[in-house]
């Protein structure tokens, strides 16, 4: 198996809300709408998607309860501070809980994090370091 992912899948309880969350809070387009499962555009990155919470469980073989920090965290890395900014503003307008606002990192980048309205958790990153990171928006 490569280090690689070939698309990401998020389990949601509401697939209205967070289509809403996406599109019109932070400007997402999709691609694919089927019902049961939505795409948006990717930017030739890993499409990023999501599927109703328990039938995305139940394809996997486990239970759709679940709480707490799973462990996994989506991290977003951009060009400038002030698209860090930007993008938590966004996000907090559509409605997501800021976890931690945007500033000064540890290791010396800026950046902050929030959680989607399914509680999945988004870092936003930037460091002066990272320029040429084809990645970054």
């Amino acid at each position: 198996m490569k280090a690689h992912v070939s698309s990401i899948l998020l389990g949601v309880r509401d697939m209205e809300v967070s289509k809403r969350f996406y599109t019109e809070g932070l400007g997402w387009k999709v691609k694919d709408d089927y019902g049961i499962s939505v795409f948006f555009e990717s930017d030739g990155a890993s499409p990023v998607g999501f599927y109703g919470r328990e039938g995305l469980a139940d394809q996997v073989g486990t239970s759709p309860q679940g709480s707490g920090f799973s462990g996994l965290v989506l991290t977003y890395v951009v060009r400038s501070e002030a698209r860090v900014d930007e993008i938590i503003a966004e996000a907090e307008k559509a409605g997501a809980t800021i976890l931690k606002p945007a500033g000064s990192l540890p290791w010396g980048g800026y950046g902050g994090s929030f959680a989607d309205p399914d509680g999945y958790i988004w870092s936003l990153g930037y460091s002066a370091q990272g320029q040429d990171q084809s990645y970054a928006e």
